[in-house]
């Protein structure tokens, strides 16, 4: 009788588990967020119904002021940085606590897509919603944080970091006005931009959920990237010297040719980025001869080199192999190759290793395959990572295609995501 009795309780026990388990595991709502980006991507839209919400300009303008609205209606307390940062807070159990925080930007490239930026930012209001709905406290306070002009350059996670310079805001925008005039735009005080930067240690940790904007987990059917990192870039103008002359009076084998060198230099960039093991990219994105007529052998060449790898350390052993290649090329052509490097760079940055295994841990416990990968492109994370520890989430993106009107994430790719976030919030929040 008291085999029977016991084994009934710890049945009964076990069955209150699970439905206690049952209740605690709270989801997104997906259809809500679907809903939202396409609301989203009808700010900035050209007469050809072309996507144009780049920062500062009136649809940026009209779409942060409708996301602001519903951060507000979802209860969040909101204010605009002096860089133009939204922050919306909700309160924690423990004030002492420092905030978690998690966001992106709604600020796109010139005929860009609707999912960049938007899916990050859309579903961390969801994640207050999801919390709002089922009357859930966090013990820490939460900030929803949209960036302001990602896509320009990062300046508001570089102003939170601060690292944004006064000569920084007197660059020129996509939308043409100045950095410091753009930020005036959207509600900010560039006069007073030193000021929105955070010390280190004032944030808990930041999440960013994201779009891939490249093929590879779609390529291997996995459902979530833990993002390791977010590489380093490097920019160099390279330009070639040789001789410019008669198309028609010099012979071949007298020839300065400029342009022949470039080509051969593309190649030569080609196979030392592909000579070594790893996700290194290298590539040469411009290139201008001179003068540049029909009858004229080209005297001069100017060309954009970028180099992108986790390790800053590779990326300029790679520099200096290519530069030896150059010289060969030289030598061979008879013309000079010289390199500039340029002050537009990122310096890599790795995002912590804690918060990437709460991420893994998260995706498993709800049944998601993931994948370690580094992000090829830059982000806002990049930035803030100078000053808290920093993760991202990247959902597949449909063909690899971003900064494109093509640009496509599925909607329950996107909702996988979000309850990854989601739960990774809920389990640092325990901390």
């Amino acid at each position: 009788m008291k085999k029977i009795i016991s084994f009934s309780f710890f049945a009964c026990l076990l069955l209150a588990s699970i439905v206690a388990l049952g209740q605690t595991t709270i989801k997104v709502n997906q259809q809500r967020i679907e809903e939202r980006i396409f609301s989203l991507a009808k700010f900035g839209k050209d007469s050809l119904g072309r996507g144009y919400r780049v920062a500062y300009t009136k649809g940026d303008i009209e779409g942060r002021a409708w996301f602001i609205g519903l951060m507000k209606k979802a209860g969040l307390e909101v204010s605009i940085d002096y860089a133009g940062n939204i922050i919306g807070k909700r309160k924690g159990k423990d004030p002492s606590l420092k905030p978690i925080a998690f966001g992106s930007h709604l600020d796109m490239v010139p005929d860009g897509g609707n999912y960049d930026g938007a899916v990050g930012s859309i579903s961390a209001l969801e994640m207050i919603e999801v919390l709002n709905e089922n009357k859930i406290i966090t013990q820490h306070p939460l900030e929803v944080i949209i960036f302001s002009n990602e896509e320009g350059g990062t300046i508001g996670s570089m102003a939170m970091a601060g690292m944004l310079t006064a000569e920084g805001l007197k660059q020129k925008s996509q939308s043409g006005v100045t950095m410091a005039e753009g930020i005036k735009a959207i509600g900010g005080n560039p006069d007073s931009a030193m000021y929105s930067a955070r010390k280190k240690g004032d944030i808990k940790a930041l999440l960013e959920l994201h779009i891939e904007q490249g093929g590879i987990l779609e390529k291997g059917n996995i459902q979530i990237g833990v993002v390791e990192g977010i590489v380093g870039i490097n920019h160099w103008e390279v330009t070639v010297n040789g001789f410019a002359n008669h198309a028609g009076t010099t012979p071949m084998n007298m020839r300065h040719d400029a342009l022949l060198a470039a080509a051969k230099f593309i190649i030569a960039v080609n196979e030392v980025i592909n000579s070594v093991d790893g996700r290194q990219v290298g590539t040469v994105g411009k290139i201008a001869a001179q003068p540049g007529a029909y009858n004229v052998i080209p005297g001069k060449v100017v060309m954009g080199l970028e180099v992108r790898d986790l390790s800053d350390e590779k990326v300029w052993q790679l520099f200096h192999d290519i530069e030896k290649r150059a010289a060969d090329i030289a030598a061979s052509s008879g013309t000079s190759i010289s390199f500039v490097h340029q002050p537009n760079g990122t310096k890599a940055a790795l995002t912590d290793k804690t918060l990437q295994g709460k991420i893994a841990a998260s995706a498993k416990s709800l049944g998601f395959t993931y994948k370690t990968m580094q992000s090829g492109a830059g982000h806002d994370a990049q930035e803030i990572s100078h000053i808290a520890p920093v993760a991202m989430i990247f959902v597949p993106s449909i063909g690899g295609i971003s900064h494109s009107p093509k640009e496509f994430s599925k909607p329950e790719d996107i909702a996988n995501g979000a309850n990854v976030l989601l739960n990774t919030i809920l389990t640092i929040d325990k901390e």
